[in-house]
C-alpha cells in the first residue's frame, strides 16, 4: 500500500493526517499549543512546542491506522506563513518564533520601503512591506535584540523548522518564502539585491526548492522520535494557503478557492506573474512548479459572524445547545427570512481594520442604514452579505489584474452554510463548490509528497486522483442583479468615511 503523510503546522495546533494514494483519510490527530503575547500586539510561539506536537501526532496517527512506517512513501509539511525562527550554529532555538499575526514591526516595514523603494520592492517581491511578513521581523530582532542576531546562523519559517528536525536540512520552498519580502517572486529565488540593501547575509537562509521536490530524508534520530521509517523522503511542502490550493484542486488557470474562517481568503491560480501595483492583494509563487497565485486576505470574515453570535444571540446559543445543533444554523435561518439587501442595511466587516483590498488598520466595522424596522435576522443577513461583498471586492481586483476565476471552491467553517455559499455564487457570478475532504492543507502537502516520491507524475495528476468535490451552488442571474446596487453602495461607504476612521483612531 502506498501511503502519504501530511503535517499541517497551524497557529492553534498541528494536525497530522495519513492518506492513501486515492486521497482517503486513514487517520488524523491534532495537538494544540500555547500562543504567547508578552506585549499588546505581539504574538510568539515556542518552536519546540511545534516539534513536540509533530512527534505526538505522527505517533498517534501511526497507532490509530495500524500502518507500517515503511509504507509511507513521502511526507509533506504545510505551515503558518511568515513566522521568524532563529537558530544558532548548533541548531538550537535562540528565541521564541515571532508569528504572522505579530504587529510590532511597522517601523521596520517603513524602513524597508524607504531603503528599497516601494516600486522596486513590489517589482521584485511582488508585495509591499507588511508587518505580517518576515523581513521586518528580522530587522526588528537586529535592532532590539542584537545579541540574538549576532548568534543567529539560520533563519527558517515555521514549517521549515520541522523539516530541519525531521531531516537535518536547512531548506525552504518557493510558496512559503514568497511571504518573506526577500524572494524574487518572478525568478523564484532569493533576491540578492534585496538582501544586500537590507544587510541580511544570504548564508542565513535555507536552500530553495519547488514545493514537490525532495528536500531530505528522515534521519535516524527523527525516526526514533516519531516512529517514522528512517530514509522516508520529505518534500518542500507549502505555506498553508498554497497547500490548501493543492488540497482543493486549484492547480489550473480559472480555478480559485475561498476560505471563510476567522479571516477571509481568496486564492487563485495564475499561469504567469501578475502584480497589483497598489499592493491590495498578494502575489506568491504557487506550489505548482512554474506557476503563481494571487491571494487576498480580509481580516474579519467568520470573525464578524462569531462576534455577532457572542454579543447578540444568547437565545440562539441556548436553543442550539438544547437541540444539539450549531447556533449558526439558527442564525442563518433567521437571516433567510430577510430579503436581499437586508431591508436596506449594509455591514462593513472591518472589526480588526482591513488588509485586502483597503490596507487600512484604522478602518472599523459598522452597520450603515440601521433603523427601527430592522430585526435581528436583518442584522445577521447584513453581516453575511457584508463579508460576501468584501470577498467580491477582492475578486474584482483579481479580474482587474487579468486573473480569470470561473471555478470557485470553498472551505472553512463559513463554507458549510448553504446561504453564505449561495450569496458568494450570486456575487461572484460563478459556481461555488465544497470539497469532500476538510483536510485541505494536509491533503495538499500529501499530494506534493506523492509527486516527490513518484506516486504521481505531476501535481495535477495527484489532484485528479485525490481531490473530490461536494455540493455546488450555481449563480442565479436574478439574485445577482438584485445584489449589485447594494454592493455598489457598499463600495462607496468606506471611501466616504476613510478620513473619519483615522480621526476616530486618534481619539483618546
Amino acid at each position: 500500500m502506498e501511503l502519504l503523510l501530511g503535517i499541517d503546522l497551524g497557529t492553534s495546533g498541528t494536525k497530522t493526517v495519513l492518506f492513501d494514494s486515492d486521497g482517503r483519510r486513514l487517520a488524523s490527530h491534532t495537538v494544540e499549543y500555547p500562543l504567547y503575547q508578552p506585549k499588546n500586539g505581539w504574538a510568539e510561539q515556542d518552536p519546540e512546542d511545534w516539534w513536540r506536537a509533530v512527534q505526538e501526532t505522527v505517533r498517534t496517527v501511526l497507532a490509530k491506522s495500524g500502518a507500517k512506517p515503511e509504507d509511507i512513501r513521502g511526507i509533506g509539511i504545510a505551515g503558518q506563513m511568515h513566522g521568524l525562527v532563529m537558530l544558532d550554529g548548533q541548531g538550537q532555538v535562540l528565541r521564541k518564533a515571532i508569528l504572522w499575526c505579530d504587529g510590532r514591526t511597522q517601523a521596520q516595514c517603513d524602513e524597508i520601503t524607504r531603503t528599497v523603494g516601494r516600486e522596486k520592492l513590489l517589482s521584485i517581491t511582488a508585495n509591499p512591506a507588511l508587518t505580517g511578513f518576515t523581513a521586518g521581523k528580522i530587522l526588528w530582532v537586529r535592532e532590539h535584540e542584537p545579541e540574538n542576531y549576532e548568534k543567529c546562523r539560520h533563519i527558517l519559517l515555521p514549517k521549515d523548522y520541522i523539516r530541519y528536525k525531521l531531516t537535518g536540512e536547512f531548506a525552504t520552498e518557493v510558496s512559503d518564502a514568497s511571504g518573506m519580502n526577500l524572494l524574487d517572486v518572478p525568478k523564484r529565488q532569493w533576491s540578492g539585491e534585496i538582501l544586500s540593501l537590507l544587510g541580511i547575509d544570504r548564508s542565513l537562509l535555507g536552500e530553495m526548492y519547488e514545493a514537490c521536490q525532495v528536500t531530505g530524508q528522515v534521519t535516524k534520530a527523527a525516526a526514533e522520535a516519531t516512529g517514522l521509517a528512517e530514509g522516508t523522503v520529505v518534500v518542500g511542502g507549502a505555506g498553508d494557503n498554497a497547500a490548501a490550493a493543492i488540497g482543493t484542486g486549484v492547480v489550473e488557470e480559472g480555478k480559485a478557492f475561498t476560505t471563510l474562517g476567522t479571516s477571509g481568503v481568496i486564492f487563485a491560480h495564475a499561469g504567469q506573474v501578475t502584480i497589483d501595483t497598489q499592493g491590495r492583494v498578494h502575489t506568491f509563487c504557487s506550489a505548482v512548479p512554474g506557476a503563481w497565485t494571487v491571494m487576498s486576505c480580509t481580516l474579519s470574515a467568520g470573525l464578524s459572524l462569531q462576534w455577532f453570535r457572542n454579543q447578540f444571540c444568547p437565545a440562539e446559543r441556548e436553543t442550539a445547545a438544547a437541540l444539539g445543533v450549531d447556533p449558526y444554523e439558527l442564525m442563518t435561518a433567521e437571516a433567510e427570512k430577510s430579503p436581499i439587501g437586508a431591508n436596506r442595511l449594509i455591514y462593513l466587516p472591518y472589526l480588526m481594520g482591513e488588509r485586502s483590498p483597503l490596507l487600512d488598520s484604522d478602518a472599523r466595522g459598522m452597520f450603515f442604514g440601521l433603523s427601527a424596522i430592522h430585526t435581528r435576522g436583518d442584522l445577521v443577513r447584513a453581516v453575511l452579505e457584508g463579508v460576501a461583498y468584501s470577498q467580491r471586492q477582492c475578486l474584482d481586483v483579481f479580474r482587474e489584474m487579468g486573473v480569470d476565476v470561473s471555478d470557485m471552491a470553498i472551505c472553512g467553517g463559513g463554507g458549510r452554510s448553504p446561504l453564505w455559499r449561495q450569496m458568494l455564487s450570486d456575487l461572484y457570478g460563478c459556481p461555488v463548490k465544497t470539497i469532500a475532504s476538510e483536510q485541505g492543507p494536509a491533503l495538499g502537502v500529501a499530494i506534493l509528497a506523492g509527486v516527490g516520491a513518484g506516486v504521481y507524475d505531476t501535481v495535477a495528476q495527484g489532484c485528479a486522483a485525490a481531490v473530490r468535490t461536494g455540493e455546488k451552488s450555481m449563480p442565479d442571474s436574478g439574485r445577482s442583479a438584485a445584489y449589485e446596487p447594494y454592493y455598489n453602495l457598499y463600495r462607496r461607504v468606506y471611501p466616504a468615511l476613510r478620513e473619519q476612521f483615522g480621526t476616530l483612531a486618534s481619539l483618546e
